[in-house]
């Protein structure tokens, strides 16, 4: 291994940049101008004192850490790849737990931690379309994590005046400072508990369809192009 890759990959190093990261992520929010939508459908989940899921695009992930108010605690289900290593530092700056697994690697296991985090009473943060998409379309995961534990979903997304859009698979969103944004929230989905295959791709499909429909709007609050989906990829026959 190279002198600079073994630099990259210490300990301090990955530390001294998750400080970084997250700094910028509170610059970035303290001096943009918010609007929020439909943010009572939080308020009213968070009164009720009962854990949810909470669920947004991989693209749109770098703010969300800003929402939570710390009121209980928040694990979010990470992948186990680099970059979902380096996403954990960053999170945890902000009081935030993280769980390792995807659909891919780890999937059974981490499961069976967010249900067992839900019912004791911690909520959990899922990008159901990580860790590598297709973009902005809804792996099944967080409706069998629902089902299971008996909490409801809420979709969230954001979108921002000023920003970069990387060119990877998920379009990820780099807010810049000193413009405008929005937050919006989807109402919440549920799943009943004695759901059977069909109804958990009508809640796979309704969680897709709200965080797209709010991912649109808070671009068009924002005066931007939204990003669109990766084409549905049909099941097999």
């Amino acid at each position: 291994m190279s002198p600079v890759r073994r630099i990259t990959r210490s300990e301090g190093f990955q530390n001294a940049i998750s400080r970084l990261a997250a700094g910028y992520i509170r610059f970035v929010y303290a001096t943009t101008r918010w609007t929020r939508v439909n943010f009572e459908v939080y308020e009213r989940q968070m009164a009720t004192g009962q854990p949810f899921v909470a669920c947004f695009w991989h693209g749109r992930l770098l703010l969300i850490p800003n929402l939570w108010t710390g009121e209980r605690p928040f694990h979010m289900l990470i992948s186990r790849h680099s970059d979902g290593r380096f996403i954990s530092r960053t999170i945890g700056h902000f009081g935030l737990d993280t769980v390792e697994g995807s659909s891919s690697r780890g999937g059974s296991r981490a499961v069976r931690e967010l249900v067992r985090l839900l019912k004791a009473g911690a909520c959990v943060g899922f990008t159901p379309d990580g860790p590598r998409g297709p973009r902005q379309r809804a792996a099944d995961g967080v409706a069998a994590v629902a089902r299971l534990a008996g909490v409801p979903i809420l979709p969230v997304s954001y979108g921002t005046r000023f920003r970069i859009l990387a060119n990877s698979w998920d379009r990820f969103l780099i807010p810049l400072p000193f413009g405008r944004g929005a937050f919006v929230m989807g109402d919440p989905v549920t799943v009943p508990p004695d759901a059977d295959a069909d109804a958990l791709e009508a809640a796979r499909r309704a969680v897709e369809d709200a965080l797209n429909e709010a991912t649109y709007e808070a671009d068009r609050l924002c005066g931007v192009a939204t990003v669109e989906p990766a084409p549905a990829v049909e099941p097999a026959p």
